[in-house]
C-alpha cells in the first residue's frame, strides 16, 4: 500500500485513542503491521508514540478533576518493573504476532462496545469503590510485563477492569488509564534499551508530530465532549484487518 495512507491514518488513531484516555499504541502497531514495517522497529516505536499521545490525554483528563491517584497507584506500583522486564526480553516474531493480534482484538470489542454486554450503566456512572491492593498489584504487573513485551501502554485491558469493578467512572478510568500508559511506555522503552533492543523507525520524528496533532484534538475531545462512534468503528475495521494479516502470517 501506499505508505502516505499511512501517514493520514496516523493522527486519526491517535486521535480516537486519546479521546478515551489511551496512547495508541495497538493501533499505531496496527498501522505498523498493514504496511510491512520491520517488526524490530514496531515495538519502541509504537512505545514512543505512546508517551506522547499519553500525555496529552492524561493533560487533559486530569485538568478536567478526573484523575485518582490512589487508583493509580495500586496498579502502577506492581506494573512499572514488569513493563520493564517486559521489555528486556527478544520475542520470536511468530510469536509476537499472535500475542499482538489478540490485544488488537481486544482493542476492536473496547472500540466497538462489544465489552460493554458486560457492564451496566451503573458502572460508568455511579460512585465508585476503591481499588483493591491486592488485586490491583495483580493486574498492574500482568498488564505491565505485557505492555513492555509487545510495546503497548495496557490501557486498552485497564480501562475495562476498572469499569468492571466499578474502581471509577469511564472518565476517571480514562485519566488513570493515560498516566498508567505513560509510565509503562517509559519502562518499557528502558527495558528495551537496557538490552540494546531499541531500534526506532527513521521517520519516528514525522510520525510524533502527526500523532500529537491528533492527540490534542482527541484529548479535548474525549475530556469535553462525546466521541464520534462512526470514527471508531473504522479504526476498529482497520484494527481487525490487522489482526487477521498477523494471524495469517505466523
Amino acid at each position: 500500500m501506499d505508505i502516505s495512507l499511512f501517514y493520514i491514518f496516523l493522527p486519526i488513531v491517535a486521535l480516537l485513542y486519546a479521546a478515551v484516555g489511551h496512547g495508541g499504541a495497538s493501533g499505531y502497531l496496527a498501522l505498523m503491521s498493514l504496511f510491512a514495517f520491520v517488526p524490530d522497529q514496531m515495538r519502541p516505536t509504537a512505545l514512543v508514540l505512546n508517551l506522547f499521545v499519553a500525555g496529552i490525554a492524561f493533560i487533559y483528563f486530569a485538568k478536567s478533576g478526573h484523575f485518582k491517584f490512589k487508583t493509580f497507584a495500586v496498579f502502577a506500583l506492581a506494573s512499572i518493573p514488569m513493563a520493564f522486564l517486559g521489555g528486556t526480553f527478544e520475542i520470536d516474531a511468530t510469536i509476537y504476532k499472535l500475542i499482538l493480534a489478540v490485544f488488537l482484538l481486544l482493542s476492536v470489542a473496547k472500540m466497538t462496545g462489544l465489552l460493554d454486554v458486560f457492564m451496566k450503566k451503573e458502572d460508568y456512572d455511579s460512585p465508585s469503590k476503591s481499588a483493591s491492593f491486592p488485586i490491583g498489584l495483580s493486574v498492574g504487573a500482568a498488564i505491565g510485563f505485557f505492555s513492555g513485551l509487545i510495546g503497548i501502554g495496557g490501557g486498552i485491558i485497564l480501562s475495562p477492569v476498572i469499569l468492571l469493578m466499578r474502581w471509577g467512572t469511564a472518565k476517571e478510568a480514562a485519566a488513570v488509564s493515560a498516566l498508567f500508559i505513560w509510565v509503562n511506555s517509559i519502562s518499557g522503552l528502558l527495558g528495551q534499551y537496557s538490552e540494546n533492543n531499541l531500534s526506532l523507525h527513521p521517520q519516528t520524528w514525522l510520525m510524533i508530530i502527526l500523532v500529537v496533532l491528533g492527540g490534542l484534538i482527541g484529548g479535548f475531545i474525549g475530556s469535553k465532549k462525546l466521541n464520534n462512534k462512526k470514527l471508531r468503528y473504522l479504526l476498529s475495521f482497520m484494527l481487525l484487518a490487522a489482526a487477521l494479516k498477523l494471524i495469517f502470517d505466523s
